[in-house]
């Protein structure tokens, strides 16, 4: 090693950022454990690079006693003092003891360790750049299907889309582009894994947030979304601005920005809502499409009942619940649908029993 070597290692802290105080620390250490498995297990030592010229040195360490038990890691106090005057008991006395061959180890050692934290460096700097970025949307190219997980190359590192966050029915062929939510970064042992997503309702968020100039500029704002991934979304909005249509935003001229996301989405339909802070008149816009006659709510219990007229109602609750169902989510409120035939008979019911419970019941006791 020699003085070309720190130069390199100077080189990797500009471009790998690591630094190289670590890395002599870690090539001696490295190369101690050379030196015992090579030379010497038993003995105590020490490396040292020397940080000017990048020559090592290997020195035995042996700690002065009154008795010598073991020569190898013990030395007699006259002994010490026949090579420093100076020296006490219990002080360490260093001789250089390098071999002659070690320089074809120290150098081979020295690449591995380098090489090793070069990998360790580039790992920590692709985890650190990409758990910043949870919660965010990243584009990649399909690499590889392996047992139903796809592979998608992000440059110096690729993310794993697990079967259960891959969209109904959705095919990825290798090299396609594809945008994906970053759900978790882990570190491991090897290089960190990426956990992304193609059904979480924050995708949908942030490609609107994406395409819609007025949610990034915070004018309007996007107050929640409700995905049923591949089939049908809701999303509520709200403007800050009285003079801004926040739906009409996220719509775009000619519908250019809501179908930019439905192309993305392969499809998927999406119902853009505007948020009300009142209760009912948000549960009633977020069945649309279907037209609501009227909204009773419990709020203390987040209930509400919804009146629809008669030929609505298939349309309210959509195939299977579907549109119920997400308007449910979009609003965290329990919905209950009925048609207006059907709160007829209720009332009626309800007359009917109010009317029973009015009406005095005679005492057996006053026969």
């Amino acid at each position: 090693m020699n003085t070309d070597f720190l130069d390199a290692l100077h080189d990797l802290e500009k471009e790998k950022g690591i630094s190289v105080e670590i890395l002599l620390e870690a090539i001696e250490a490295a190369l101690l454990s050379a030196y015992k498995r090579n030379f010497g297990s038993l003995q105590n030592a020490r490396v040292i690079i020397d940080r000017d010229t990048g020559e090592f040195k290997v020195f035995s360490q042996r700690t002065i006693v009154q008795e010598v038990t073991d020569p190898r890691q013990e030395i007699s106090l006259e002994e010490a003092k026949s090579i420093n005057p100076g020296y006490e008991l219990e002080d360490i006395v260093e001789n250089e003891v390098t071999p002659k061959n070690f320089g074809r180890i120290a150098a081979q050692t020295a690449k591995q360790v380098v090489v090793q934290r070069i990998r360790e460096a580039e790992r920590n700097i692709i985890y650190e750049e990409f758990a910043n970025r949870e919660d965010d949307i990243i584009t990649g190219i399909v690499q590889r299907v392996e047992h139903k997980n796809v592979f998608i190359e992000l440059g110096k590192t690729e993310a794993i889309l697990t079967p259960s966050e891959q969209m109904p029915g959705e095919q990825y062929h290798h090299g396609s582009r594809i945008k994906a939510y970053i759900v978790e970064v882990k570190k491991t042992n090897k290089a960190p894994q990426i956990i992304v997503s193609r059904t979480h309702p924050g995708l949908l968020k942030r490609l609107f947030e994406l395409e819609v100039p007025e949610l990034q500029e915070g004018v309007v704002e996007l107050k929640a979304v409700a995905r049923e991934a591949g089939q049908r979304s809701k999303i509520a909005v709200y403007s800050r601005d009285e003079n801004v249509d926040p739906v009409g935003s996220c719509v775009g001229p000619k519908g250019m920005r809501v179908q930019n996301i439905v192309n993305e989405l392969n499809g998927e339909k999406i119902d853009i809502i505007k948020w009300n802070p009142d209760p009912s008149k948000f549960v009633a816009s977020s069945l649309s499409p279907a037209k609501v006659v009227a909204v009773e709510v419990w709020e203390e219990e987040k209930v509400a009942r919804v009146i629809v007229p008669d030929y609505q109602l298939s349309l309210a609750i959509g195939k299977e619940g579907q549109n119920a169902r997400l308007a449910a989510k979009l609003t965290n409120w329990k919905i209950d649908i009925k048609s207006e035939s059907q709160m007829e008979e209720i009332y009626k019911q309800e007359d009917y029993n109010s009317q029973v419970d009015q009406t005095e019941i005679p005492d057996d006791s006053d026969a």
